[in-house]
């Protein structure tokens, strides 16, 4: 997990070089259709979480998350001729997520497969392909497959007419190798403060919430911690009862942007209910309300996440092993998890 961890500057300069181009491909299916359906599972789902703000913020276009369920349990049939149906798995096998997809076509929607598996089902049947360059990945927990599936995301976004800067995606690897070239001292005292909590609350709002889902997942794989991800506004509609000394919370955000406000007052709020405070980014506004912070490069909002998800990966990784856990391979769990 720790290699993989920190091959992911180059893993998503390949994916950048390989999917960039084909923007116009994007562009043109974004041309008949209107919305846009993701269609995932696990780490993926997160991912599509990003995707999600990503084109609702920055593009102009409702998007939602899908219920693979609906196609695969209940097999009912929805007008979806509108519709572009965006499906992700890292392997691009996961039989539920192509069948949905399948379904969504035979609905009338247009399709997109977003993957790390260039021979899968998935690649193949999607009328455009967006395979990503992260490499074999052998550790469970997904780490460069997940961030090269963000990346992904941004060039769909792009594609689909967001105004932003795809300069601004250059600056990603350089910053994730400052972020691996760090100091990691503040990690550490994380680590040596989460070694004996039984569960913990991570979160994040906006751009920002795909990254507290997607640690709070890696904390549950990997170091088997009750760990809940939750934008800070759903926290604050009950679940903050829970936040207390011996329930640290993580808090995630971008440098700059309109939920890092919001952030630095959760951070003060857990702080006064006597939960130890930890903040990954966010900034010096962030930094002043934490007790250990993590910092993380000032890049774009939009391209944050894939920054921000980093400095948890490693903190998953150390945990795990001061726990006596293999990271590697968490107990029942496989690379490719099938559902029905």
């Amino acid at each position: 997990m720790r290699s993989e961890i920190a091959e992911q500057p180059e893993a998503l300069r390949r994916t950048f070089a390989e999917l960039l181009p084909l923007r116009s491909e994007v562009e043109a299916l974004g041309r008949t259709t209107k919305h846009v359906l993701f269609i995932a599972r696990g780490s993926s789902d997160n991912a599509a979480v990003y995707g999600s703000y990503l084109l609702q913020a920055h593009a102009g276009r409702l998007a939602t998350l899908g219920s693979p369920s609906i196609a695969t349990a209940y097999g009912a049939r929805i007008d979806l001729s509108d519709v572009l149906a965006v499906a992700i798995s890292q392997s691009g096998k996961t039989e539920e997520i192509v069948e949905t997809m399948r379904w969504a076509a035979d609905c009338g929607a247009r399709t997109v497969g977003v993957t790390n598996g260039a021979d899968s089902p998935l690649a193949a049947e999607a009328d455009v392909a967006l395979v990503t360059r992260a490499g074999s990945e052998v550790a469970v927990p997904a780490t460069k497959t997940y961030n090269t599936q963000l990346a992904a995301l941004a060039v769909l976004a792009l594609g689909l007419g967001a105004d932003l800067d795809p300069a601004d995606l250059s600056r990603v690897p350089d910053a994730i190798e400052e972020t691996l070239a760090a100091p990691a001292d503040a990690l550490e005292e994380i680590v040596e403060r989460m070694v004996a909590v039984q569960g913990a609350v991570i979160s994040g709002r906006g751009m920002a919430f795909s990254t507290a889902l997607e640690s709070a997942l890696k904390l549950k794989e990997a170091c088997y911690l009750h760990a809940m991800g939750l934008s800070y506004a759903d926290l604050l509609h009950g679940p903050i009862a829970v936040v207390d000394p011996r329930t640290p919370a993580l808090l995630i955000a971008a440098p700059t942007g309109p939920t890092l406000e919001g952030t630095v007052a959760l951070a003060e709020r857990a702080r006064s209910a006597g939960a130890p405070v930890f903040g990954f980014g966010g900034g010096a506004s962030l930094a002043a309300a934490s007790d250990v912070s993590v910092p993380v490069p000032d890049v774009p909002e939009w391209v944050s996440p894939m920054n921000l998800i980093v400095p948890a990966q490693l903190l998953t990784e150390r945990l795990a092993r001061r726990l006596g856990y293999n990271p590697d391979v968490p107990r029942g769990l496989n690379k490719v998890t099938q559902t029905g």
